[in-house]
C-alpha cells in the first residue's frame, strides 16, 4: 500500500533552446574533464518498481567523462547518465 501512494515524476522534456544550452556546457565539461571540476547536476532517476521517476539534484567532482558509455562518474562514485541530465 505504501509502495503505490509514493509518488513520482515523470521524465521532464527539455525544449530545443534548454537542449542546446545542456549540449553546450556538456561539451565545456568535456573539454575540461581532466581538470576535475565541481559541478552541479540536476538528473532525472527512474523509478525502479513503478513509472516515473525523481528529480535528483548531485554536487561532487567530475572524476571522468565516458563517452562510450554516455556517463559521468563523480568522484564518490556516483554514476550519472548523460541521457538523464536535466541541469548542468
Amino acid at each position: 500500500m505504501a509502495e503505490t501512494a509514493r509518488l513520482t515524476e515523470s521524465r521532464p522534456e527539455l525544449d530545443e533552446q534548454e537542449q542546446r544550452e545542456l549540449n553546450a556546457r556538456l561539451c565545456v565539461l568535456a573539454d575540461h574533464s581532466q581538470d576535475h571540476p565541481e559541478v552541479r547536476i540536476k538528473n532525472f532517476v527512474p523509478d525502479v518498481r513503478k513509472s516515473g521517476g525523481a528529480i535528483v539534484e548531485v554536487c561532487g567532482t567530475v572524476k571522468k567523462l565516458v563517452a562510450a558509455d554516455g556517463t559521468i562518474v563523480l568522484d564518490d562514485g556516483t554514476v550519472i547518465l548523460i541521457s538523464d541530465i536535466i541541469e548542468l
